[in-house]
């Protein structure tokens, strides 16, 4: 399977995600997070840091759910702008 590549803005979107992710997880650890999520240490890492920018639905609502983020939220602030 061949992946499109993502554009600059998707990229862009994907290290808001993570910076968002970054500070709603506080001073709890990585593995705390991903543990409660259902994730791997690895992959919250990858989102946290932009390497992740388009992670699963699911994942980004077990992340919101553990984290006290709504969807709403999470959109607002990672939706792509137009250029």
């Amino acid at each position: 399977m061949v992946r499109t590549p993502l554009t600059p803005e998707e990229h862009e979107r994907g290290e808001r995600l993570g910076q968002l992710i970054r500070r709603a997880r506080g001073a709890r650890t990585m593995v705390d997070v991903a543990s409660h999520a259902g994730l791997s240490p690895e992959t919250l890492r990858k989102i946290e840091t932009g390497r992740a920018p388009t992670p699963a639905f699911f994942t980004v609502a077990a992340l919101a759910s553990v984290l006290g983020l709504s969807m709403d939220e999470i959109v607002a602030q990672c939706a792509l702008v137009p250029a």
